[in-house]
C-alpha cells in the first residue's frame, strides 16, 4: 500500500494505491472516490466495540476497501479543512484524538479505551482510540499539523491534541490557577503530557470554530 497526502496542507486528500488484493480500511463517510475494480465491504466489528466507538464520537461502521484484478486507487478526505498524516505504527503505538482517525493498513488494530471521566473532560469523548498491530495510520486534522517532541512535560489546549505516543501519561487539569481564572483566559482544560514522546497537535479548535462561525449566524425565527 501507497499513501501520498494531496493538496497540503489546508485541502489535503489522502490518496491510496492498492495492489492486487491489498486492502485498507477507512472510517465510514471518508471515501471520496474509487476506481471501479475496488470492492468495498462495511462491518461493525462487533455490537460492543461497536457501542464503545459510537460513544466515543467515532462512527459505529468501518469501511474495507480492496483492489481486485490489478492496482486500484481510493480516495480519502476529512469533514473539516485542514492537514493529514500517515504514521508508521508498530515500533510506536499512539492514542488517538476520537474525531482524528481516516484510515489504516488491514493489520493496524485501531480500538476504543475507555478513558474514564478523563477522556470525557477533555473534549476527546468518553473514549480515546489506541492502536495496535502493524502498519500504517492516516489521521486527519482541523487545521496543520504539527508534532511536538515531549522531554519531560508539555502542556496543550485539549481541542488541539490530535495523537501520542502511548508512552506519554496525561493529566487534563485547569489552564489558570482555578476554574474563574481559567474561564476568563478563553482557554479552560488544558492535558498535562508527562514522559518522552511526540504528540501530534492540530492548528485549530473544531468547538471554538463552531462557536465563532455560529456567533455570526442570524437568529433562527420562531
Amino acid at each position: 500500500m501507497q499513501i501520498n497526502i494531496l493538496y497540503k496542507p489546508s485541502q489535503t486528500l489522502a490518496q491510496v494505491w492498492l495492489a492486487a488484493g491489498e486492502a485498507v480500511v477507512a472510517e465510514s463517510g471518508a471515501m471520496v472516490g474509487m476506481t471501479p475494480n475496488v470492492a468495498m465491504q462495511t462491518a461493525a466489528g462487533g455490537i460492543m466495540s461497536g457501542l464503545k466507538r459510537l460513544f466515543g464520537g467515532e462512527s459505529f461502521f468501518r469501511n474495507t476497501f480492496t483492489a481486485h484484478q490489478g492496482q486500484g486507487e481510493v480516495l480519502f478526505a476529512t469533514p473539516l479543512c485542514g492537514d493529514m498524516v500517515v504514521i508508521d505504527v508498530g515500533h510506536k503505538q499512539w492514542c488517538i484524538q476520537n474525531s482524528a482517525y481516516v484510515a489504516c493498513s488491514p493489520s493496524v488494530q485501531v480500538q476504543t479505551k475507555a478513558g474514564g471521566f478523563k477522556g470525557f473532560f477533555s473534549g476527546a469523548g468518553f473514549f480515546v482510540l489506541e492502536t495496535q498491530g502493524q502498519g500504517q495510520l492516516v489521521l486527519g486534522a482541523f487545521g496543520a499539523v504539527e508534532p511536538i517532541q515531549v522531554d519531560g512535560s508539555m502542556v496543550i489546549d485539549t481541542g488541539h491534541v490530535l495523537a501520542w505516543e502511548s508512552t506519554l501519561s496525561y493529566q487534563v487539569t485547569k489552564a489558570g490557577s482555578g476554574w474563574v481564572a481559567s474561564f476568563l483566559s478563553g482557554e479552560g482544560l488544558v492535558c498535562s503530557f508527562q514522559g518522552q514522546g511526540v504528540v501530534y497537535i492540530q492548528s485549530r479548535n473544531a468547538a471554538e470554530y463552531g462557536q465563532a462561525v455560529g456567533a455570526m449566524l442570524p437568529a433562527r425565527e420562531g
